[in-house]
């Protein structure tokens, strides 16, 4: 069985990015890392607490499943979010989406997760792009994860941001 992973997506115009184009790209520094995701690997797309600039009304959900569907590569133009370059990419096929807002909240499964080893310090595992899971909590996330998800056709464009113009 091909590894799991969380990605991880904290700011809103990648997420947008992300869920439309079904592609992920890694910040240069993190290319080792990201290098790890192998075509057909399975991943859970994560918003973090401060993805829409909220994080006092928004949590970390897990809101989508997706499968890698091409190696890890230097793309021929970085994509830019937020003032910092991403410039390693790869294309998923998103198999399921929940509703805009809405998913998995990853702070409530923390407890039963192997790969958080201390609960109350889970999110400092959380600042990379990428968390490989051990296949016992990439079982769990999915089991939960999947009453609510729809397919992507009905929920990806709910996902779809423009900044407003200045």
């Amino acid at each position: 069985m091909s590894p799991a992973h969380l990605l991880i997506i904290g700011d809103r115009a990648a997420l947008s990015w992300v869920i439309t184009e079904q592609r992920m790209a890694f910040p240069a520094g993190r290319a080792r890392t990201a290098r790890t995701l192998g075509q057909g690997d399975e991943v859970f797309l994560y918003s973090t607490r401060g993805c829409f600039r909220n994080p006092t009304r928004d949590l970390g959900r897990v809101i989508g499943r997706a499968a890698i569907a091409s190696p890890v590569h230097v793309l021929d133009e970085p994509v830019v979010f937020s003032g910092r370059s991403y410039s390693e990419g790869c294309s998923m096929k998103v198999s399921g989406l929940a509703p805009f807002r809405e998913g998995l909240v990853l702070r409530d499964l923390v407890p039963r997760l192997s790969v958080f080893p201390d609960p109350a310090t889970w999110s400092v595992r959380m600042r990379r792009a990428s968390l490989t899971l051990p296949p016992e909590d990439a079982e769990l996330v999915r089991t939960e994860l999947e009453p609510l998800l729809r397919p992507y056709d009905e929920t990806g464009e709910g996902y779809r941001w423009e900044p407003a113009a200045d």
